[in-house]
């Protein structure tokens, strides 16, 4: 059960700085392309591999810090973090074909959801 409460205070965190660097960052270059959600998702990512290459390499932080730095945070600032260690994980295992039907799967799924969604929406 605590594991559950560390998570869930470290997404908190992670969405309050995911809509703070938003804001940040659409002042900054506008509002012509989506330049908040892409720098936070590559900044995230990045984020994403040092934590776990420095828990696999060097860290000897507890599974509660992994859990609320990495599934909580991170995963709070930008869920594409999560994913493309996903990703990453499957490729380095030599899972080539996995990982490219993760990827692609996850992108065109996840697109077809929001815009059965929306139709959904605008039909009923």
């Amino acid at each position: 059960m605590m594991s559950y409460l560390i998570v869930f205070v470290g997404a908190g965190i992670g969405g309050m700085m995911r809509h703070g660097a938003n804001i940040a960052v659409t002042r900054a270059l506008g509002t012509t392309f989506p330049w908040g959600i892409m720098t936070i998702n590559v900044f995230g990512c990045l984020l994403m591999g040092l934590l776990v290459g420095w828990f696999a390499l060097r860290g000897q932080a507890g599974q509660e810090w992994r859990l609320f730095l990495t599934t909580g945070v991170l995963g709070g600032f930008t869920t594409f973090s999560a994913f493309s260690l996903d990703a990453a994980l499957l490729y380095e295992r030599g899972e080539l074909g996995l990982a490219a039907l993760y990827v692609v799967g996850s992108v065109v799924l996840s697109l077809i959801g929001v815009f059965a969604g929306l139709w959904l929406v605008r039909h009923a």
